[in-house]
């Protein structure tokens, strides 16, 4: 394990870096966003994860690349919600309308800090304070990221609120498995419905079968074929009590097996990636990775039928979730 001081956040804070090794695994783990970095396998030339190898792009140019998205991952219609019988106004930070990812000060754009760290694991905190982004708090989180016997990366949070409030958070790297587009990748999902969106990605409603339509993964297919539109949907995962593989994400060099505790997946193409230089000096941009995302669904709290982000005093939010990347063979 080393750490060091990566770089310097908005606020002045240092931001940490620290590299955890197990087996075939280097993972590189910082404390803004409580982000992964940077993370590699034995016998693949890449970094596994779209990054930068310095920290100064991160809070503008690369926001959300390999943080925790939250405390409310993903989108909540008109920045709205009722809770407890009251409204919440949350912040609108995408296009004037819809609040996303926690919005401005979101918990994957905020410096957490590190809490232990040993050569397999590290612990971040954070606390979003009370009316931060509009919402209630503070929501307190602790993320631990730690190195199996296998080299996967499992990540465990936990939330608390003082007050009634939403949890929701997820990690958001964006993976790169080859030097080929993601588009290209091969792509598995234990998902037998989706939830449609209307043209701002907020869920219509009903889930629908994935059946017949370009969210059919339940066997191995291309990310994007001929005539797919964009991918930026909520998959609704095959209910099961535990742990259990939902993903698999084939590249060209290796393949990436995802598990997790969580009801939904999001899964956003990349296509919107705009155009810089990241990890050893690759060109980015559209396609150049995929983000898949263990989380509740979005939207949830102004769709009764989906899956509660409400988290009360006293409760305590857990998710888990396992990231392995293994070599292709050639």
């Amino acid at each position: 394990m080393t750490q060091e001081q990566f770089g310097t956040a908005p606020d002045g804070s240092p931001v940490l870096r620290v590299t955890l090794e197990r087996a075939c695994t280097t993972a590189r783990l910082m404390s803004w966003g409580a982000s992964l970095q940077d993370m590699r396998i034995d016998g693949v030339a890449q970094s596994l994860v779209l990054g930068h190898p310095a920290f100064e792009p991160y809070p503008d140019h690369m926001r959300h690349f390999g943080g925790i998205a939250g405390p409310i991952a993903n989108r909540i219609a008109d920045g709205r919600a009722p809770l407890n019988g009251r409204g919440i106004e949350l912040e609108r930070n995408e296009k004037g309308f819809t609040a996303l990812h926690g919005g401005l000060g979101g918990t994957s754009l905020s410096n957490w800090t590190v809490d232990s760290a040993d050569e397999i694991s590290v612990t971040f905190l954070r606390s979003h304070p009370d009316g931060a982004g509009g919402l209630p708090g503070p929501v307190h989180l602790r993320a631990t990221y730690s190195l199996d016997a296998d080299g996967a990366l499992r990540l465990e949070i936990e939330g608390t609120a003082d007050q009634a409030s939403f949890c929701n958070p997820a990690h958001h790297s964006y993976w790169t498995l080859g030097p080929e587009p993601v588009a290209e990748h091969g792509l598995q999902i234990e998902a037998d419905t989706y939830l449609p969106v209307d043209d701002r990605l907020i869920p219509l409603g009903t889930p629908e079968a994935v059946a017949g339509t370009r969210f059919d993964f339940r066997t191995m297919r291309k990310v994007v074929e001929e005539g797919d539109g964009l991918l930026d949907h909520n998959f609704c995962l095959r209910p099961a009590d535990g742990l259990r593989r939902v993903c698999t994400l084939r590249g060209s060099l290796a393949e990436l097996l995802i598990e997790t505790n969580q009801p939904g997946l999001q899964v956003y193409d990349g296509s919107g990636l705009k155009p810089q230089t990241g990890h050893d000096g690759r060109s980015y941009g559209p396609y150049a990775g995929i983000a898949i995302e263990p989380q509740h669904w979005p939207d949830a709290p102004n769709h009764a039928a989906f899956p509660s982000i409400a988290l009360g005093p006293g409760e305590t939010y857990r998710q888990v979730s396992r990231f392995h990347a293994r070599k292709r063979a050639s």
